[in-house]
């Protein structure tokens, strides 16, 4: 009987009911993971899971079980009615926010709304990003302070005013001012202004928990709901009793004293804060019972909360106007964690959270497990060669020990610079085109080890191994390099920069490099012959789905501003002529999504601050599983390879060679001043491999024209025969400020 039974279980097995090959996809894609990553878990081809979801053939037993779990717990996070991006269009789309049902009566809290400007024009949005709507911008007010008056008026049905899900129907963060009657109002995302009756800070904190119907879903199945955000006002801050600005040395502490008053209430009320205490971004919290958490995240501006390099003025706008553009970048992004580069990095967490659900075991319960994907919830110990000076593992080293080249791995981006040739002397003009989220571009697609490091001696180099090489790379001769297969271009190589060394200089011998900076090597058709090696064989695409989120963000907040990633090149340059004016709110969310990228990046390897620390000693950030030199190693690596790649083709097909590259910026000598002028097209279609205009990470943008004239004087001016131009192009001015824009 029991082999009946068996017979019956394996015929059920092989028909376990599955979606549509649609709905097999958009699960996926709604989930975030890519078909490799599937694949793995599955033990199978990608191929055959790209099978499956486009109905070319249909899995079997015991993979068809498997496949028909996977998809219905999906199908239980993220219901038919979700939008996911098509992956089989040119331009992916995002999912948009959904609106929030229109306050009712029975709401705890009382909901007015601020009066709304005139609706824009649609624009055509063929195969555009949709990534979730920008807030609609209040109308302005010519008030002088944060103290005007508000609107009594309900929402209407149908403002998109927060999340689908009824926790947080008011958004993911509000603006707390006070008006000239002293009452406390609560500015949130389209519109929605509520009654604050809070007298306090803490006060304000339990409003905001039991009340305020705020917070963000969790953007990955086994990840935490956002913590929902107060911003406070100056006008706020002097109600609450904190002072509207912080004194020179409590700037420099970072925070209040212990001692302050309202610390003191917080602490009356067993409320708690993080390490970094009461300064401009906060936690407060009570700690979690069970699943349920209690914290709320204080952004007070008038403390220098809102970096002004990324945020620009955004700490000057009136309430309802900060709403509108922190609750853009929260939909689009996430909710501000901290700077930019804190969130950038709080960003990859968020999507890859360390730990997961276990299946339930004899007793139907589940535990808390690794997540396969992520980074996990300990760090690890990263390899001699890519410790920063002062790090613990490099302690034995003397004090004033220079590692060279074969001791340290130097991964970072372009800063060359050359003289202008004759022939380039006598172009009217200098032309600086800029890479679009070129650090996003070197992320996207990109394997990065998640554990330890593994040592060995004489590797044979794998390129799909990532890791940290010891390689000796100064045979390699830019005059003659491999463009494609079984076809060399002879170049000038003096006018070319190394890819291997940020500098542009040529190696002179064995030095550390990242997977991506040695792959390159064979690719333009030279052996590599690995000393030794640090390889982590614990690897995957971690930051895809980081590289997704921004990517959507980055094109739909573009796209608001009127810059479509389908236009033709010219009408790409017209549309970017600026675009920061037609909407000024907007464009600061553009230059954050930017921040966050760069900083996310450079936050894997954060150095000391102050903290009492010195050389030898572990600093805070090492005990972060996020603290990752070896992944910020290798998306460097990859985005100045992404560069140097473009430039040796456009050089093999035009002759054409830059006189300076910074970063994701490179300048060349033109005869017009245009990109247009040579960046070669041909019936509107781009070089292959060379540079491509348009708003996609990765395609490039007109920074700026200079006239020959003004470089040669620049350097004359300086004494600088090798003054890098691609820093002054945009505007002219010469500055010793680097903006890596």
């Amino acid at each position: 009987m029991s082999e009946l039974f068996e017979a019956v279980d394996a015929l059920i097995a092989s028909r376990s009911p599955l979606p549509p090959p649609a709905e097999r996809k958009r699960l996926r894609q709604a989930h975030g993971l890519t078909l490799d990553e599937v694949a793995a878990a599955l033990q199978v081809r990608r191929a055959t899971v790209s099978g499956w979801e486009a109905g070319k053939t249909e899995p079997r037993p015991p993979e068809r079980d498997a496949y028909a779990r996977m998809l219905k717990q999906l199908a239980q996070l993220y219901p038919a009615n979700a939008p996911v991006p098509p992956e089989d269009t040119a331009i992916p789309e995002a999912p948009a926010v959904a609106a929030a049902p229109a306050p009712s009566a029975v709401e705890p809290a009382q909901a007015r709304t601020a009066p709304t400007g005139p609706a824009a024009e649609p624009a055509n949005t063929a195969l555009r990003p949709a990534a979730p709507a920008a807030v609609p911008r209040p109308a302005t007010t010519n008030r002088p302070t944060s103290r005007g008056p508000a609107a009594k008026k309900a929402a209407p049905a149908g403002t998109p005013a927060g999340s689908a899900d009824p926790r947080f129907e008011n958004g993911p963060l509000a603006v707390v001012d006070v008006d000239t009657d002293g009452q406390v109002l609560a500015y949130c995302i389209g519109g929605l202004v509520l009654d604050v009756p809070a007298k306090s800070l803490p006060a304000l904190v339990e409003w905001t928990l039991r009340e305020g119907r705020l917070g963000q879903p969790k953007l990955s199945g086994p990840g935490k709901d956002a913590d929902p955000l107060i911003v406070l006002t100056g006008a706020a801050c002097e109600h609450y009793g904190l002072p509207v600005t912080l004194t020179k040395d409590e700037r420099l502490a970072g925070r209040l004293p212990e001692g302050h008053k309202v610390i003191k209430q917080l602490t009356r009320s067993h409320w708690q804060l993080t390490k970094r205490g009461l300064g401009p971004w906060a936690r407060i919290y009570r700690p979690a019972q069970g699943a349920e958490r209690s914290c709320v995240q204080l952004c007070i501006p008038s403390w220098d909360a809102l970096d002004t390099r990324h945020w620009a003025d955004a700490g000057q706008l009136p309430p309802a106007d900060l709403a509108r553009l922190l609750g853009t970048y929260a939909a689009r992004v996430m909710t501000p964690r901290g700077s930019t580069a804190v969130t950038g990095l709080e960003l990859m967490t968020a999507l890859h959270p360390p730990t997961r659900a276990s299946e339930p075991d004899a007793d139907g319960r589940r535990h808390s497990e690794h997540n396969p994907s992520s980074l996990g919830k300990d760090p690890v110990d990263c390899a001699p060669c890519e410790a920063p000076d002062g790090h613990p593992v490099l302690a034995d080293l003397p004090r004033f020990h220079h590692r060279t080249p074969a001791e340290v791995l130097v991964e970072e981006a372009y800063d060359w610079a050359r003289p202008l040739t004759d022939a380039e002397c006598l172009r009217p003009h200098l032309v600086g085109i800029d890479v679009n989220m070129a650090f996003a571009a070197g992320a996207n697609g990109l394997t990065v080890g998640l554990g330890a490091p593994t040592h060995v001696k004489n590797p044979v180099f794998d390129a799909k191994l990532p890791g940290s090489w010891l390689v000796d790379l100064s045979h390699v001769d830019l005059s003659r390099v491999k463009v494609a297969k079984d076809k060399w271009a002879e170049l000038d190589g003096e006018l070319l920069p190394s890819p291997f060394t940020p500098k542009g200089e040529r190696p002179t011998g064995p030095a550390w490099y990242a997977t991506p900076t040695v792959a390159y090597a064979v690719e333009l058709g030279y052996d590599v012959r690995p000393i030794e090696a640090y390889v982590r064989h614990d690897n995957g695409r971690y930051l895809d789905a980081w590289y997704n989120r921004l990517r959507y963000a980055y094109l739909g907040t573009m796209a608001d501003l009127g810059v479509h990633a389908d236009m033709p090149p010219a009408d790409f340059l017209a549309a970017m002529d600026g675009y920061r004016q037609r909407d000024p709110e907007l464009a600061i969310v553009v230059s954050a999504i930017k921040a966050t990228v760069k900083g996310g990046i450079g936050k894997l390897r954060e150095r000391p601050r102050g903290e009492g620390w010195k050389p030898g000693q572990p600093w805070r950030a090492l005990s972060r599983p996020t603290w990752r030199p070896d992944i910020r190693a290798a998306v460097i690596s990859r985005t100045r390879i992404n560069m140097h790649r473009k430039i040796v083709k456009h050089a093999a097909f035009t002759g054409q060679y830059p006189v300076a590259v910074l970063s994701d910026c490179a300048v060349y000598a033109s005869d017009g001043p245009s990109p247009l002028d040579f960046l070669p097209y041909r019936d509107g279609k781009p070089l292959p491999g060379g540079f491509k205009l348009g708003i996609n990470p990765g395609l490039v943008k007109h920074e700026g024209t200079q006239s020959v004239l003004w470089g040669e004087g620049v350097r004359e001016q300086f004494n600088a025969p090798e003054l890098n131009l691609a820093r002054y192009i945009k505007d002219g001015t010469v500055t010793d400020q680097d903006t890596g824009e």
